[in-house]
């Protein structure tokens, strides 16, 4: 897709989230039509008819754009998936998480792993920006099964929160999307249930 220049300064003033939101919807945008490797700071301002200062000010560099925009768009760690069962609560996330690697926040991980193996200093930020929604959204599914007497406390530790999305991102990094139905309730049924809830 081709832009024509804008000129910034002609344009309506936007500040604070109101501009936050439009540089976060041009930069998942551009990920879904060009991919990670075509976005560039200069496109995304253009798309959202922003300056690059404005730009650079919030966001040094695209990693930590990127990765903004597509946390921007996971849902709050409190609104976990609540089925009344530890399973369906487990598929349900896993589900979630398979439907968001489908689309700009998979091109996204794809992309940034790829920057981030090749430099310590863009891996030393990649590590940094990360903020751990997915073990989040996991520990609230465990902890309403440990009230609800499903999980014993002492079975919830963080690697094993990390353990169901690990195995659908390593799938997805492997052999792309999409996700099939039949690996997650694997996962779930086979690894996930088991590992919190056997002796």
């Amino acid at each position: 897709m081709r832009f024509m220049a804008t000129d910034h300064r002609k344009l309506p003033r936007r500040r604070g989230e109101v501009l936050n939101v439009a540089i976060y919807e041009a930069t998942l945008e551009e990920l879904a039509e060009i991919g990670y490797s075509g976005l560039t700071m200069e496109r995304v301002a253009e798309r959202a008819k922003a300056s690059k200062a404005s730009l650079y000010r919030r966001w040094p560099s695209r990693i930590e754009l990127v990765m903004d925009a597509v946390y921007h768009t996971l849902p709050d760690p409190a609104s976990a998936p609540d089925t009344g069962s530890l399973r369906g609560d487990l598929l349900a996330l896993l589900e979630r998480t398979a439907r968001m690697l489908s689309g700009p926040a998979g091109e996204a991980m794809r992309g940034l792993l790829c920057e981030a193996l090749g430099d310590e200093s863009r891996a030393a930020t990649f590590r940094a920006h990360s903020q751990g929604t997915g073990r989040k959204m996991a520990g609230e599914i465990i902890r309403r099964a440990v009230e609800r007497g499903e999980v014993r406390p002492e079975a919830v530790t963080p690697r094993r929160l990390d353990v169901g999305q690990a195995l659908v991102r390593q799938h997805f990094l492997f052999h792309g999307p999409p996700i099939p139905e039949i690996l997650i309730v694997e996962i779930v049924d086979e690894v996930l249930v088991p590992l919190f809830t056997r002796a």
